[in-house]
């Protein structure tokens, strides 16, 4: 049963050079047109799956930028997802946005269409740095956005950042920590940079034009990250996320808990049934598709057991609790150790992973080489 939605907005008034996300500029694009259909597609999927939306727990704007839209249009998004799911029992209605195009009409139009969670695309305090990323908000969009934000009513404020980027240093990343951690707020995110094909970046880096950092830098920078969420009363719940005590994102722990969500709009991605799905890309496309009254999957893929097993590790492995034995026992009809008991003694003996008798998690010098523990487990019995 799913337990989440996530709704795809791919409009942007900037693509940043690091995106790989599905997304077109904002200008001359069907906008209005493409909220109508969101509403089209819900509705198709009620009639294939009557029950998909009962027991829905969160509901997440992503994109693209959701805050592209205009505080009309949000609003109106907003209606057209709250006539078609139950929102009343949401444990978190969240939203990304961008600091410089957040007004206050905007936030007001979140929260008065039961928005309660807004996550800000910081990334860095160093404009230098911003302005490599392709990013065109300035640090006091930041701070007058967070404190619009609070008046409004919204307690619940992530911010996204980023380390491991072209040319940056141990002191620029220190000081964007500093400056991110005096904003007193219940959550933050940090993700090394990954530089994915199709992006301004990856040119860059085919060519040989891209200054990252060293690998042992990048893992100094996380080390830090580490240290500093921790000084601030900041718990590591997940690889790159930190958050006061009742302030976890329960929308992203349906991914790592490997639940089922619903995917709604161009390129979105979903997993109902134990069929993972993703929706047809090109924003023209999506809508024809959904004016003929069809649903607009471009793939379905039903999920093996033996591909359940791995994403359960490496997506569980994420989190620092970690995967339980029973839990895992309870979901497959297989014993976790039955079925992975060389990989794990080989990671433990590494003290890579932790293990005892609730279960196996990541040890901070495994936090390190996640990816690289990560793959251990899809590479068979």
């Amino acid at each position: 049963m799913a337990r989440g939605v996530y709704i795809h907005i791919p409009f942007c008034h900037q693509i940043c050079n690091y995106c790989d996300f599905n997304k077109v500029f904002f200008k001359n694009q069907p906008v209005d047109e493409y909220i109508e259909a969101i509403g089209k597609e819900l509705s198709l999927i009620q009639k294939q799956q009557p029950e998909v939306f009962n027991h829905i727990e969160t509901i997440y704007l992503g994109g693209g930028t959701p805050t592209a839209l205009s505080a009309s249009q949000i609003t109106r998004l907003l209606e057209i997802i709250q006539s078609q799911i139950p929102t009343s029992e949401l444990v978190e209605f969240a939203s990304e946005a961008n600091p410089d195009e957040l007004t206050v009409d905007k936030l007001i139009a979140l929260k008065n269409g039961g928005v309660n969670r807004i996550s800000l695309g910081v990334q860095s305090f160093d404009q230098t740095l911003l302005k490599k990323l392709g990013r065109t908000h300035s640090n006091e969009h930041v701070y007058e956005t967070i404190e619009n934000a609070r008046h409004v009513g919204f307690n619940n404020i992530n911010i996204d950042l980023m380390y491991g980027l072209p040319g940056q240093t141990m002191e620029q990343w220190e000081d964007t920590l500093e400056k991110a951690l005096a904003l007193n707020l219940p959550h933050y995110s940090a993700y090394s940079l990954i530089v994915e094909p199709k992006t301004v970046f990856y040119i860059q880096y085919a060519k040989g034009k891209l200054n990252l950092p060293t690998e042992d830098l990048e893992a100094e920078m996380y080390d830090i990250l580490m240290k500093k969420m921790e000084l601030h009363d900041l718990k590591q719940y997940e690889i790159s996320n930190f958050a006061k005590d009742g302030h976890i994102s329960t929308h992203n722990k349906i991914y790592w808990d490997n639940d089922e969500y619903v995917g709604i709009g161009a390129g979105a991605h979903g997993y109902i049934q134990n069929i993972r799905y993703s929706n047809i890309g090109p924003i023209r496309k999506y809508l024809d598709t959904i004016l003929n009254g069809e649903r607009p999957i471009l793939h379905e893929h039903e999920v093996t057991i033996e591909e359940k097993c791995e994403e359960q590790m490496f997506l569980g492995l994420r989190k620092n609790e970690g995967v339980s034995f029973e839990a895992f026992e309870k979901k497959f009809g297989i014993s976790m150790l039955d079925k992975y008991k060389g990989i794990i003694d080989q990671l433990v003996a590494e003290e890579l992973l932790i293990a005892d008798k609730w279960g196996i998690r990541l040890s901070r010098k495994g936090r390190f080489v996640g990816n690289e523990i990560f793959q251990q487990f899809l590479l068979g019995d």
